[in-house]
């Protein structure tokens, strides 16, 4: 079973220490999302200098490239990626549920990949022996993302999600018994915004022998209190939880943790990065806007990233327009910085008890302010 220690409470939120095969997450913790055993424009060298603990992967992309064998072969999602840290891999559920022409039936999911055309088919027992064999720290159970927001599709979703989560589990226990480093199975919390189907959604997991939860199909903050409320109440306390694919905004961590989530990940930060939208204290600005020309004080003065500790907006404005490589990579820098030590600071105010006085400095800045 997967030790979570919990260090201190405070109402849902709670600091603790998450520890893996590949060392510790001190939580609560922003998880780098390495898509491909990669974070877009940023070496993993780079992600530990700016204070990630962990990555994620995505079982999808690393079947279709370079296949899971192949990982397997260089001994590991941490050794073929040089992170040495701890791994989480997605199932990949969530991508190949956006793909068109994906046929679902109670066995799995027959899909063709989005490079070749080729086809596939993932099911709950695939799925697993996939990231048994990408070798991951945490593995997040196969499940159905619901194709629209009706709550017939919810409810749909959630059934068939649960009916996998036992084959999950079952395929899980049978590759349990392989020697090699232990490796760990979360469940899916589903049901959209449909507190019953949340409620009932989340007491099915917790009765589970999963290591952990994932909370998925959430994509805005806007009625995730209460909805966190609701499933963060049922789950076990001494299991760890995932909240999946958010964290673009940061009122999606404040609210998170502040109602019992203790790791968060998201593509966001990095891809609004490549796209020239960076974070401020003061809000995300545009660096391409033309008044950033002559700007030429850094993107944030008390940042400790390389970025704003060496570089000014001007350069920065400069870069994007004139589509260097470097624009991509110093902006993705800073963005996963920025989001990485957010996630920080809230553990130290929870630590110290001035969680309520951050999160209200913090976003009352962030979203009233226009540079």
């Amino acid at each position: 079973m997967l030790k979570f220690e919990i260090e201190k409470r405070d109402g849902l939120a709670r600091v603790g220490v998450i520890h893996t095969p590949h060392g510790d997450i001190k939580t609560p913790a922003f998880v780098g999302a390495a898509t491909r055993a990669t974070v877009k424009a940023l070496t993993m060298k780079e992600m530990r200098e700016l204070g990630s603990q962990a990555i994620l992967a995505n079982t999808y992309h690393l079947v279709l490239r370079p296949g899971t064998d192949l990982i397997k072969e260089a001994g590991g999602l941490a050794e073929f990626c040089s992170w040495h840290g701890p791994t989480f891999t997605d199932s990949g559920g969530f991508q190949i549920f956006s793909l068109p022409n994906v046929k679902i039936n109670e066995n799995g999911v027959k899909f063709k990949s989005h490079i070749d055309g080729a086809n596939f088919e993932m099911t709950p027992e695939s799925s697993m022996q996939a990231q048994w064999a990408i070798g991951a720290d945490i593995h997040i159970a196969f499940d159905h993302l619901a194709k629209s927001e009706s709550r017939e599709d919810m409810e749909e979703a959630m059934r068939r999600t649960h009916a996998w989560l036992d084959r999950c589990v079952a395929e899980h226990q049978r590759l349990t018994q392989d020697a090699g480093p232990e490796q760990y199975l979360y469940a899916v919390v589903q049901g959209g915004t449909f507190l019953d189907l949340r409620k009932q959604s989340a007491e099915y997991c917790a009765g589970k022998p999963v290591d952990g939860f994932g909370i998925g199909g959430v994509f805005v903050a806007k009625g995730m209190d209460e909805m966190l409320q609701t499933v963060n109440n049922i789950l076990p306390e001494d299991k760890p939880r995932h909240l999946l694919g958010m964290g673009q905004e940061p009122i999606d961590l404040f609210v998170g943790a502040e109602y019992g989530c203790d790791t968060f990940d998201c593509v966001g930060p990095t891809r609004m990065a490549r796209n020239g939208s960076l974070y401020t204290l003061d809000g995300r600005i545009n660096i391409k806007n033309a008044k950033y020309k002559h700007d030429f004080t850094p993107l944030m003065p008390d940042c400790g990233c390389e970025c704003c500790q060496n570089y000014t907006r001007a350069y920065l404005h400069h870069l994007f327009k004139t589509d260097e490589i470097t624009a991509k990579v110093l902006a993705s820098i800073h963005n996963e910085y920025f989001i990485v030590h957010t996630v920080d600071n809230i553990r130290e105010s929870l630590l110290d008890g001035t969680f309520q006085e951050y999160k209200s400095e913090f976003l009352k800045r962030y979203y009233t302010t226009a540079l």
